[in-house]
């Protein structure tokens, strides 16, 4: 098996050989076919998350070199180990990475994308930079017939995370405005299911004049310059005083001022990026906005179901994908880290 893994963090990519993996008890070895590269992916090479003012979260702990990434897993079974019942030989599938420990309450209720065991594919355990992964039970095999090869892909993060962050906002009313921070892959992905799942298209900001066309011809209402000063003005004013919700796909200190600074009164700000940074506010604004500050990490196991009815019903329109080959993983890495991408690219073993 060749995989394209960190062998130093921060430095390019290596191909490592290493033997396929054999699958015991309920796991499955999946072929892959396809692996997205996502943002986050950028971090774990980097070998940190910028916490601000200087701090940094260190993410090389815990992780054995040479290390595998990529939790965007697309591919065919292609073994199963002796306890496995439902999944066959030849399924095509989509792997839902984020699995956790299986036995504490977290996991007993629903939500093992929060564990504090976590084995998710990519980020704790070898994930799909690879030509083959090795599954820890085949109930992560999801189906995804209906939906294109190498877009099913992308749905296992960049769109189970708009999806989730969407749910957690309630839902808006005809005249309610949803503000969508960074036009990224994950904020396309949003785009796309605020139309789904709204009566009213969103409002996007970022700072790249491409990603806001990209933005306005997938669908959104009206797209904003988050790169201009009086954005929030402008945005409150043509909201009649501030939006129903924001959700922030970058997770940048001026991105978050963004977001927050465009609710109206009791409106609710999502964090989804990891960009980094810190913020602070006096702790009575709370209370007198009644605004409403929520995290939103990836998504559970139910959701991602919900989520794959919902694009199989064809509700949600595809954003754009580029496929390009295992070696160029490395690459993919710089461009994305440069803001180079539009949509999302995913990897061909």
């Amino acid at each position: 098996m060749k995989s394209q893994a960190i062998t130093a963090f921060g430095q390019p990519l290596e191909e490592v050989t290493g033997d396929t993996p054999q699958p015991q008890g309920a796991e499955v070895v999946v072929k892959v076919s396809h692996c997205g590269v996502c943002h986050s992916d950028v971090h774990i090479h980097d070998g940190y998350f910028d916490m601000g003012g200087g701090n940094k979260l260190d993410m090389t702990r815990g992780i054995k070199l040479p290390f595998t990434m990529g939790h965007e897993i697309e591919g065919e079974v292609v073994a199963v180990g002796p306890d496995v019942t439902g999944a066959k030989v030849g399924d095509r599938r989509v792997v839902f990475p984020w699995i956790g420990c299986g036995h504490c309450a977290i996991c007993a209720r629903g939500d093992e994308h929060l564990c504090n065991a976590p084995r998710q594919l990519g980020v704790n355990i070898a994930g799909g930079y690879a030509d083959a992964v090795l599954v820890p039970h085949e109930r992560y095999l999801l189906d995804y017939e209906g939906i294109p090869e190498g877009l099913a892909a992308t749905y296992m993060c960049s769109g189970l995370t708009a999806f989730s962050a969407l749910k957690k906002i309630g839902t808006p009313g005809p005249d309610d405005a949803v503000l969508i921070v960074g036009a990224g892959g994950v904020g396309m992905m949003g785009v796309q299911f605020a139309r789904a799942l709204f009566e009213t298209a969103p409002l996007v900001a970022d700072i790249s004049a491409e990603k806001l066309a990209a933005a306005q011809k997938a669908g959104a209402g009206a797209t904003y310059d988050a790169s201009d000063a009086a954005i929030v003005k402008q945005i409150r004013t043509d909201t009649g005083g501030g939006v129903f919700a924001a959700i922030d796909f970058v997770g940048s200190e001026s991105s978050f001022a963004l977001a927050r600074g465009s609710l109206r009164k009791g409106g609710t700000a999502v964090v989804v990026g990891l960009f980094g940074g810190a913020f602070s506010m006096p702790i009575p604004m709370l209370p007198f906005t009644s605004m409403q500050l929520k995290g939103s990490f990836v998504g559970s196991l139910a959701e991602t179901r919900e989520m794959l009815e919902l694009v199989k019903q064809d509700a949600v329109d595809p954003i754009p994908v580029a496929e390009r080959p295992l070696d160029q993983a490395s690459a993919t890495l710089d461009d994305l880290r440069a803001g180079r991408i539009v949509g999302r690219v995913v990897l061909r073993p």
